[in-house]
């Protein structure tokens, strides 16, 4: 025999639902923590390796098209380099250079050409070529994803600022269509 059953039943009942409830307010009270602590942690889409992969062989393909060698760099939402690739015979000074593109355009959130452009007409942003890491040549772009920067990828040594550009443009829109 229980305790339960020495108990009269309308007490037994009473206990029972006491214990229910304790247990359901133990459950929300988890829940409440839970939820309040999971503000504090934050959610953010990033660029893969895989997508990164696709990024930078859509652009080579877009510089090849176009008769022009390639180096393409495509760094995630905190800046490391993800993926790279330099033609055969680019320079090796453009390597560097498409790595610090793409670091300027997702640090800025803006098209390192655009960038550089800005600088160029306003006296007070003038001094960011000072900034390290950041190079105010045109060829970086931010990568989108749902209106969110989640990485960029920059073109080096195709002829050009344009040019790196334009490659790089035509990766995003051939991997990820619309999301400029």
């Amino acid at each position: 025999m229980t305790l339960l059953s020495k108990l009269p039943k309308h007490l037994s009942k009473a206990l029972f639902a006491a214990a229910v409830l304790a247990s359901a307010m133990n459950v929300v009270a988890a829940t409440t923590t839970t939820s309040a602590k999971s503000k504090l942690v934050l959610q953010q889409s990033n660029i893969s390796l895989a997508l990164a992969n696709q990024l930078v062989e859509a652009t080579m393909e877009a510089c090849h098209a176009e008769g022009k060698s390639a180096v393409v760099a495509v760094v995630d939402r905190a800046g490391n380099l993800i993926a790279l690739q330099r033609d055969d015979n680019v320079g090796p000074h453009n390597t560097d250079a498409a790595i610090r593109k793409a670091y300027t355009a997702l640090s800025t959130k803006t098209a390192s050409r655009t960038l550089a452009n800005n600088a160029r007409a306003n006296p007070d942003s003038s001094n960011l070529n000072t900034v390290h890491d950041l190079l105010l040549i045109g060829g970086g772009v931010p990568i989108k994803f749902a209106g969110e920067v989640i990485g960029a990828i920059a073109g080096g040594g195709a002829g050009g600022a344009v040019q790196d550009e334009s490659c790089a443009l035509q990766g995003i829109e051939k991997v990820l269509p619309n999301q400029k």
